[in-house]
């Protein structure tokens, strides 16, 4: 294991928390970084890929992931006005078969922060951290800490540290509006993230979470594609209006709108995109999000990050070197993140944007493409993390190992 035995987290989303955990159990002494005055969860609920689940197997976690969660095992998307089938995906088309796992951030979040704390893991909570240089953290405020041997920022896709990696943001025009609401059974498919379109503009979801820490019914993850800079017009047409456009094109959605009573129940998630050509720098590096972002169309951003992760537990235990670790981190994950950005930024103009070609393109060519024989198992290997997808080695060897297992 090489020297760096200080560690700083900056973030305490699943990717900073994932990062942490792995560490400490190499026997570094970890610090996460958070914004907040208690660390806790912000957003509603995604799914867990295969390839997020397996560094959750290595860790040990899985069972807990999955006491919380809801299984999934379709992904089916229709256009509202004739009921075309536009998107049908099951992960029973996998080469081997492995279902996702629909699961709230609050649990995620409680799964991991417990095992950070059962492992040492220290928290430093009310600091917003803006830079860092030389292992040294800078607040907001302007203050900076004692050194660290190497700084991670995991605090997402709109990381003031990764500025001076070279990141540079592209805002995307649409955006989502997220709500968790109870689990409105009837029509609706517990095992399956069920979507509807009209166009490429108007985008509706629901998506199974299991249940929340210390709740005992199912919630959802309900949204609404919304192109960011209507979201003021918005909130002045009023709830009412509102829901009405979303019955006249899912009315099954009626008993979930019928629990939002208030917009701010709602939260406007902007989407932009990033990759850093190099996510690390003089002891610092950069995870998750903050390293490469994008639209969540695949589903593939905190399964990304828990990759990260992995690849850089995995390359600081195997080399004495701290610059020889970081940049092996950056080459595992190269062509991985690469494909998935590619994917994520040619897909999301035929689910969000402006215009009649793309969602008639989607709809009438790619529909059919979707339906020859080689295409389940393709498109089952493309969400779910799979295509290219590295297999890494087993994670005992980065998560469980102790500070003087590599030399």
């Amino acid at each position: 294991m090489n020297g760096a035995r200080e560690i700083a987290v900056v973030g305490a989303g699943p990717t900073g928390l994932a990062t942490a955990l792995m560490l400490a159990r190499q026997g570094r002494r970890v610090v996460v970084h958070e914004r907040f005055d208690t660390p806790r969860p912000v957003g509603a609920g995604f799914m867990l890929q295969p390839t997020g689940l397996h560094v959750l197997d290595g860790l040990g976690l899985t069972d807990g992931v999955e006491a919380f969660g809801q299984p999934i095992d379709h992904i089916f998307g229709r256009e509202a006005r004739r009921g075309r089938v536009v998107l049908d995906v099951r992960y029973s088309d996998l080469k081997v078969p492995r279902q996702a796992i629909g699961i709230h951030r609050a649990a995620m979040f409680h799964i991991l922060f417990e095992a950070c704390q059962a492992q040492g893991v220290a928290f430093e909570t009310g600091r917003d951290v803006v830079a860092a240089g030389a292992g040294r953290l800078t607040g907001r405020d302007g203050g900076s800490g004692p050194a660290f041997d190497l700084v991670i920022d995991a605090s997402g896709a709109r990381s003031q540290i990764a500025r001076s990696l070279g990141l540079h943001r592209h805002d995307l025009a649409y955006g989502a509006l997220w709500a968790t609401v109870p689990w409105p059974g009837g029509t609706f498919d517990s095992g399956a993230l069920e979507q509807v379109y009209r166009g490429a503009a108007k985008m509706i979801g629901v998506l199974p979470n299991g249940m929340r820490p210390g709740e005992a019914e199912p919630v959802a993850t309900f949204f609404w594609s919304l192109r960011t800079e209507d979201y003021g017009d918005w909130r002045a047409q009023g709830l009412r209006a509102w829901k009405d456009e979303v019955v006249a094109l899912w009315p099954e959605t009626a008993p979930i709108l019928d629990g939002i009573a208030d917009p701010d129940q709602l939260a406007l998630a902007r989407y932009g995109h990033h990759t850093l050509a190099r996510p690390f720098g003089d002891r610092l590096v950069a995870v998750g999000d903050a390293a490469h972002s994008t639209s969540p169309q695949l589903g593939q951003g905190v399964n990304m990050g828990l990759l990260d992760a992995l690849a850089l537990a995995e390359a600081l235990a195997a080399h004495a070197d701290l610059s020889d670790a970081l940049a092996d981190y950056a080459r595992t994950r190269r062509w991985h993140v690469r494909l998935y950005q590619a994917l994520s930024l040619g897909f999301t103009p035929f689910y969000q944007a402006d215009g009649r070609l793309l969602p008639w393109v989607r709809d009438h060519v790619l529909g059919k493409v979707a339906r020859l024989p080689f295409s389940p198992r393709l498109l089952a290997a493309t969400v779910s993390g799979q295509l290219l997808g590295p297999v890494p080695s087993p994670v005992q060897s980065a998560s469980n190992a102790g500070p003087d297992s590599h030399n």
